[in-house]
């Protein structure tokens, strides 16, 4: 994905403080069966698998603006 990142591991716990915000979010919607991990693993499946020169920026942004259908359409 990005360059900057010797792997998928590295970026994932870079960007996992963002990840568990989201879901904090979504349970704070008492949406409690999100977990980090679900999220990452959607997002790399759906929006991020066919995407090039992808930035640690676009990965952030994606994360914030994940909405519960997304999820809940793929979980």
């Amino acid at each position: 994905m990005i360059e900057d990142f010797q792997s998928l591991e590295e970026l994932y716990k870079r960007v996992y403080p963002i990840l568990r915000m989201k879901v904090k979010e979504f349970q704070s919607l008492d949406y409690n069966n999100i977990k980090e991990e679900d999220l990452w693993k959607i997002l790399s499946e759906t929006k991020w698998k066919k995407s090039k020169n992808l930035t640690l920026y676009d990965i952030t942004a994606d994360i914030f603006d994940c909405r519960i259908e997304q999820i809940m359409n793929n979980k």
